[in-house]
């Protein structure tokens, strides 16, 4: 299957298709849902989708990998690595994953300010432990949730301006990101960290140490309860914005980012299900739905790519 994206992207060479499919890897064995989604696309523009994902992950893991031997400078050393290697262009290509993005970043011309904003976030993990307002928690998401969606777009391809479409795909970055973050208040919170608006949770009467108490007692305090409820209408209102955006990508993309929408906001249903008990047990949606939700799109791909003449070949604008 691998050898048949690679051929459909036109990656001929063999040291750039090797690291293409350790890009796949990644992504098959990190993200379960994202990769899944993937499987929707036309062939050609999966490895492109991998390799982005690969790129996030590597960086990703630099913050969160449980190493007692690295602390904060040792991370945002490696980190400098990372960009510095990622900006060097073509002398990193014996780092497969770099190879592969930089590859894919020439291919569809991705602007490498979307990387640098992605970067400065990466970079806001290592010191910044919680966000006052929306705003700051805002500005925290725009690289690290935001430009994601940008940097896929290209790849997707539009029926309209890439301009016109760019806020829709903000909006589902920014919404997959606030999913995982009330997902994972538990396990944000062994790493000292909080991903929700302080103001926010402090208007019903929520701060870091109920929350810390919610964790020790794996409860879900009522006014904890009543503030995760809140989050999970604003995320709810961003689902139902950009979703309006997929209307805007090519054809042949739009069953993988409808598929992708669909069971990320479950995970939704899920919080909300279990009445936000999100100190007790990580919220998922199970094999047989996603399989149930991916089967049918898959059969709306395969129809879709049979009625369009020859897709859009990779690196067109």
């Amino acid at each position: 299957m691998i050898r048949t994206e690679l051929d459909a992207a036109g990656i001929d060479d063999p040291a750039l298709r090797a690291a293409y499919r350790d890009c796949r890897k990644i992504a098959a064995a990190n993200g379960r849902t994202y990769f899944l989604a993937t499987r929707l696309l036309a062939p050609d523009q999966r490895p492109a989708v991998h390799a982005l994902y690969a790129f996030a992950r590597v960086a990703d893991d630099i913050l969160d990998e449980f190493n007692p031997n690295l602390d904060a400078q040792a991370r945002a050393e490696r980190l400098q690595v990372l960009s510095d290697r990622f900006f060097a262009g073509g002398e990193q290509r014996d780092e497969p994953v770099l190879a592969a993005v930089d590859d894919t970043v020439a291919r569809y011309r991705i602007p490498t300010e979307l990387f640098a904003d992605f970067l400065d976030s990466m970079r806001m993990d290592l010191a910044v432990t919680s966000y006052p307002d929306r705003a700051a928690l805002n500005r925290y998401m725009r690289g690290s949730a935001e430009v994601i969606g940008l940097q896929v777009l290209p790849v997707l391809g539009t029926i309209v301006d890439p301009a016109e479409a760019a806020p829709y795909a903000e909006a589902l970055g920014r919404a997959f990101q606030l999913t995982n973050f009330l997902r994972d208040v538990d396990e944000d919170l062994l790493r000292d960290r909080i991903y929700l608006p302080a103001d926010e949770l402090a208007a019903h009467g929520v701060d870091r140490e109920l929350m810390l108490w919610c964790h020790m007692h794996r409860h879900t305090d009522a006014r904890v309860r009543e503030a995760l409820a809140e989050q999970h209408k604003i995320t709810r209102e961003i689902y139902r914005f950009a979703a309006d955006g997929i209307a805007l990508l090519e054809p042949r993309s739009r069953p993988c980012v409808t598929t992708a929408l669909t069971l990320y906001s479950e995970i939704l249903d899920r919080i909300e299900d279990s009445g936000f008990a999100v100190f007790s047990h990580r919220a998922t949606v199970g094999k047989a739905r996603r399989l149930q939700v991916a089967g049918g799109a898959l059969f709306q791909s395969w129809r879709i790519r049979r009625a369009l003449p020859e897709g859009r070949k990779p690196g067109a604008a």
